[in-house]
């Protein structure tokens, strides 16, 4: 059957012609230079072929090697499991066990310098996105419920994570998940349990604990698959690893740098004795700040009390009072001045309003005439006021009587005068 017949049920195409059509669609890409971490080194003594294992360290990939042991041999440096290398080769099919692996003619370890520029790279782009930027950093709680640790299996780190921890605050709690924090598989793994953490509601932290290494050891925590994914957690991240000197990047992107797997235990955990203690100095503090509070104002209290106005408060009052008093009795005798002024006065002017009242006059027996017949009555002043018959009132000191006019008689100075009628009726005096 032709290789280039398409296959259909009626016409399937044989194992080998799916192989070969495989082994000739592979063999097209021709040499390709590939990066990765070497896990398996399988290289024995008399035998023409070495075998190798490159593993993706971002992800759980891998593909096998082919090279002739020589090619090993004559490495510069000496390659073991979790090196990093660049390999160069061609893919090969092997169709008559339906594997493909790469039959490599170069291979050349990555220096030190090169996986710091790597790093360096890797930091700039991260650093243009803003994983860096402080404001994206979470606080942490600060008594977390429970503490997800991510470290290797019983390691120093673990330990001294928990040892450290527990001494501070014996009822926090951990959720522990081991994993390997050095070579291929050190990526694939931490990803998991971040991701399995962070799904969890009652894990308020994580921290991500590794003792101190190489370069080529802490390769894993500058990885930008494992960085990207600390940035997008939801819980915070504690970043545990190595010692001081050590600055793998996720340093900076995680919530917080601790130094050590030691100082993440204390700056995640509070220390209970300590804080029991600053509680008591605190407690201490107010109650002694409550009593100078108090002392103060008892003293302002007792001051006040001294005061005049206040140990006597009617004393004020007193002092009024006299004054009022006082007041009282210089009116009271001004008045009395006045009044007896005045009444002085009045009967002063009584005095002489009496003197120059007709009273006076009638008493010494003069008598006051008054014409009463007319509309308008008034005193006659002289006799032509009085013409005969008129009639008059005549009012004398003790009373008053009426009188008709009668015959006018002359005054010794000449005038004439009239007598009344001795007819006269005596009237009340009124």
């Amino acid at each position: 059957m032709s290789s280039s017949q398409a296959s259909s049920p009626e016409s399937p195409w044989p194992v080998r012609t799916l192989s070969f059509k495989i082994a000739d669609w592979i063999h097209r890409l021709g040499q390709v230079w590939v990066e990765g971490q070497l896990t398996q080194i399988n290289m024995r003594r008399g035998t023409r072929t070495a075998f190798l294992t490159l593993r993706d360290p971002s992800a759980d990939i891998s593909i096998s090697l082919t090279c002739d042991p020589g090619l090993l041999q004559r490495s510069p440096v000496p390659l073991q499991d979790g090196a990093r290398v660049v390999v160069c080769g061609r893919p090969n099919f092997y169709t008559g066990r339906g594997t493909l692996s790469l039959r490599i003619t170069d291979i050349r370890p990555v220096g030190i310098g090169e996986l710091l520029a790597r790093i360096e790279r890797v930091k700039a782009l991260l650093a243009a996105e803003g994983l860096f930027d402080p404001r994206r950093k979470r606080p942490l709680p600060f008594l977390p419920h429970t503490i997800g640790l991510i470290s290797g299996r019983a390691s120093a780190a673990q330990r001294d994570v928990l040892a450290v921890a527990e001494s501070r605050w014996p009822a926090v709690a951990f959720d522990v998940r081991d994993a390997p924090v050095q070579g291929p598989s050190a990526v694939p793994a931490i990803l998991d349990h971040l991701a399995a953490l962070d799904r969890e509601p009652h894990v308020q932290v994580i921290i991500i604990a590794r003792g101190g290494g190489s370069v080529e050891d802490l390769l894993p925590f500058s990885d930008e698959t494992l960085l990207r994914a600390v940035a997008d957690c939801r819980t915070p991240v504690v970043s545990a690893i190595g010692h001081e000197p050590d600055t793998p990047l996720l340093d900076l992107v995680a919530d917080l740098r601790a130094a050590t797997p030691t100082d993440a235990a204390k700056q995640v955990v509070p220390d209970v004795v300590a804080e029991l203690e600053a509680i008591t100095a605190l407690r201490r503090r107010s109650a002694q700040a409550l009593r100078g509070w108090v002392h103060r104002e008892q003293h302002v209290v007792d001051g006040l009390r001294r005061r005049p106005v206040l140990a006597n408060p009617l004393r004020m009052i007193d002092d009024r009072q006299t004054h009022v008093d006082a007041a009282v009795r210089d009116i009271r005798r001004s008045l009395t001045h006045t009044l007896t002024v005045e009444e002085h006065r009045l009967q002063r002017l009584a005095a002489q309003l009496g003197s120059l009242g007709p009273a006076q006059t009638l008493a010494r027996g003069y008598s006051v005439v008054q014409r009463i017949d007319t509309d308008h009555r008034r005193a006659a002043a002289t006799v032509d006021d009085l013409p005969p018959g008129a009639r008059v009132r005549i009012r004398v000191t003790d009373g008053s009587v009426t009188a008709v006019v009668g015959d006018r008689e002359s005054a010794p100075d000449g005038s004439d005068r009239r007598h009344s009628d001795p007819q006269t009726t005596e009237e009340d005096d009124q």
